[in-house]
């Protein structure tokens, strides 16, 4: 795909959403849909797979504690037994109450070779993150103790953007907050929000946020894969 390719991708409105409530309206309408984290980790738990990549998990909105909008991702995390490698959660968030939200619901958050959580656009926030590992054995070996003991639940593996292909936390949240101030403007709220942002984002950065995008996508695939591989021969091993 060239840029222009990449930029119509990402402004389309013709896919639906879909999150846990809207899996099973879109297969019996045998509809097209992008699976959120959550609907990803509902699939992947009934197909037995142990890890995924993502782009960026969902979480708290920043303003959540008057509109409660809070992504459903966060609950699928105390269910579902998934390791999930992310370049954190999108930047749009609230990520202090993010992160408070899954201390609260006991889900790992553990950060590949970093003490800091990546902002996703950024690879570093001023957000510590409560564990780190630096390898994929010892993330395969965590997975095979937390299953093993009967605790149930996803794990994040927060693995920041390549150094060369981040957007500095200075440049990214100027336009973050512009496209925010947008979104309240158009009367933007609940699901539409986070589609809604990221297209004017891209927009914005005319499509320098995309290429970010699709840069720690690569990134957290090329980190899956090895996770993947350590935790087969671990579970050999047993």
């Amino acid at each position: 795909l060239d840029d222009k390719d990449l930029m119509t991708l990402a402004t389309s409105d013709e896919v639906m959403k879909l999150s846990r409530r809207d899996m099973p309206y879109a297969i019996s309408k045998k509809i097209h849909g992008a699976t959120t984290v959550s609907a990803t980790m509902i699939m992947a738990q009934m197909a037995g797979i142990k890890v995924f990549a993502t782009g960026g998990i969902g979480g708290v909105h920043r303003g959540a504690e008057t509109s409660f909008d809070i992504s459903r991702d966060l609950r699928e995390f105390e269910t579902a037994d998934v390791l999930v490698v992310t370049a954190g959660a999108k930047a749009i968030l609230d990520l202090p109450k993010t992160l408070e939200v899954l201390e609260t619901n006991g889900v790992e958050v553990i950060g590949y070779q970093t003490d800091l959580f990546p902002a996703f656009y950024s690879r570093e926030s001023d957000l510590k993150v409560p564990l780190r590992l630096d390898s994929p054995e010892a993330v395969a070996a965590l997975m095979a103790a937390k299953w093993t003991m009967g605790l149930r639940g996803g794990i994040i593996l927060a693995n920041p953007i390549p150094e060369t292909d981040q957007i500095s936390k200075e440049e990214i949240d100027q336009v973050i907050d512009q496209a925010i101030r947008n979104a309240k403007t158009d009367g933007i709220s609940g699901k539409e929000t986070t589609p809604y942002l990221l297209k004017t984002i891209v927009q914005m950065t005319e499509g320098k946020s995309l290429k970010a995008n699709l840069a720690l996508v690569r990134n957290n695939a090329r980190l899956a894969a090895l996770v993947a591989k350590a935790y087969a021969r671990h579970q050999e091993t047993v």
